[in-house]
């Protein structure tokens, strides 16, 4: 699976997340909260990070391997979005 890692860094995540509406519910002190927070978003990161490299080394080289010049368009207009969202701000 050539998504493994990242699924690996969601699974983490999601536990992560788990642990902190439980810190939530049980009251616990707010910088707490957001560290356990602060440390869930590095792994959606990573985990983000990590989809989009393997989306360049795979998707994006077959594409620009295949010289089928609408696909390579595609790959570039989908990865402009990507980017675009990135910097959009809060």
């Amino acid at each position: 699976m050539k998504h493994s890692k990242s699924l690996n860094v969601l699974k983490t995540a999601k536990g992560q997340i788990e642990a902190s509406i439980r810190m939530i519910e049980d009251e616990r002190y707010c910088i707490d909260i957001s560290k356990q927070l602060l440390a869930t978003i590095a792994l959606l990161k990573k985990a983000h990070t990590q989809i989009l490299k393997t989306h360049l080394e795979t998707c994006v080289r077959d594409a620009a391997y295949s010289n089928n010049t609408s696909e390579i368009e595609t790959k570039i207009k989908e990865l402009e979005e990507v980017i675009e969202y990135i910097n959009k701000p809060l």
